[in-house]
């Protein structure tokens, strides 16, 4: 599959980085917040990055679909070759505590697979993006995932480890999964991991910065992990560098297993 158009790539990633500097620019604000379902914060700005990012991306591919976290989900969707895979701000409970870890996630799926991820993450001055086949960057720079072979001493983000993990080292973790995954591709962690069903929004970006990084990107099982499914939801990630993949697999195989009862 030939890269992506440049100008699509560009258009992209301006309409993220407005998205971005519009919820950057209301953080401060006093703005409504509540929780849509336990421990799943959400707030008006996160409604209004999502409309604003409706109206960009569908002018730029007016023909691909929708999913995103803030949108009612639609069946008609399941007809499209192409879906625009949208996560407002991902990362919203560090964004209504005035945290940085936060971010806008856009991908564009085509067949099931991302082709294009931005991340926009001004809290951090930082902007993530890749193309299938054309690698990835973080503020233009070509991105590479580490190359490590061996579980102990391998970076984690993570604020505490348990007990079965204190081989590993604890790394700062953002609330977004998009930026925990994302620092695999920039090799600041050596791996990132999930055994929680969560939604396709949360990582389609993400997971296509880490692999044109270099990186494996699968469900913790070692499965290939597809998008804009009937039901939007993946059982967890595993995102870590090549060499690392198989080991990472193994250390999490039996917790996987007992996880994946769904």
């Amino acid at each position: 599959m030939p890269a992506p158009d440049a100008d699509l790539i560009a258009a992209i990633a301006e309409a993220a980085r407005e998205a971005g500097a519009l919820a950057a620019r209301r953080a401060t604000d006093d703005y409504r917040r509540w929780d849509k379902s336990p421990n799943h914060p959400v707030c008006e700005i996160d409604l209004e990055v999502d409309a604003l990012l409706l109206e960009r991306l569908m002018a730029i591919d007016p023909d691909a679909a929708w999913l995103s976290e803030e949108t009612a989900d639609n069946a008609d969707r399941l007809a499209a070759r192409r879906v625009w895979v949208v996560d407002p701000i991902d990362g919203t409970r560090d964004y209504v505590r005035g945290r940085p870890g936060w971010s806008v996630s856009v991908a564009l799926v085509e067949d099931g697979l991302p082709i294009i991820g931005v991340l926009e993450a001004p809290a951090r001055g930082q902007t993530w993006i890749a193309a299938a086949g054309g690698g990835a960057t973080l503020n233009g720079m070509p991105l590479r995932a580490g190359m490590r072979t061996t579980i102990p001493g391998a970076r984690v983000p993570a604020d505490t480890l348990p007990k079965v993990d204190q081989d590993l080292v604890a790394m700062p973790r953002p609330n977004s999964i998009a930026l925990r995954i994302a620092m695999v591709a920039s090799d600041e962690v050596d791996l990132c991991a999930s055994l929680r069903w969560g939604s396709e929004w949360d990582i389609a970006a993400a997971a296509l910065i880490a692999a044109e990084a270099g990186a494996i990107v699968t469900d913790p099982l070692g499965r290939e992990i597809r998008y804009n499914k009937p039901v939007p939801e993946v059982f967890g990630i595993l995102a870590s560098g090549r060499a690392l993949h198989p080991a990472a697999l193994e250390r999490l195989a039996e917790r996987a297993q007992a996880a994946d009862q769904r």
